[in-house]
């Protein structure tokens, strides 16, 4: 096997790991009902994207953390940035651009 035949195996080979994500969302002030049902909408197209909601969680008594957190896995790198793209998502932008005052986004592994 020649240098460009294992790059290309080694492309293709970190294409198909998993791709999991702790997501986390602070929502604009009194709008935490609104980024909730966003998140419900957005979310169940990840399924249609090979992949799953792990966890979903809602804070229920510190103003200063998160107001939702979320453990999102996709098949590989394709299928989150086909989920990131989806027309129908993308077109939600102006719901989330309503609700939502700050996101963190960290690529994790399950221990």
């Amino acid at each position: 096997m020649n240098s460009r035949d294992l790059s290309e195996l080694a492309r293709r080979t970190v294409d198909r790991v998993s791709v999991t994500l702790a997501v986390l969302l602070w929502s604009v002030d009194d709008r935490e009902s609104q980024l909730h049902h966003y998140e419900d909408d957005v979310l169940r197209l990840v399924a249609e994207h090979r992949g799953r909601v792990l966890t979903r969680v809602r804070n229920i008594d510190a103003a200063d953390h998160p107001t939702e957190t979320q453990v999102i896995e996709f098949t590989d790198q394709s299928a989150f940035d086909a989920y990131m793209t989806d027309p129908r998502r993308v077109a939600m932008a102006y719901r989330r651009d309503a609700c939502v005052a700050r996101t963190e986004v960290w690529r994790v592994d399950s221990v």
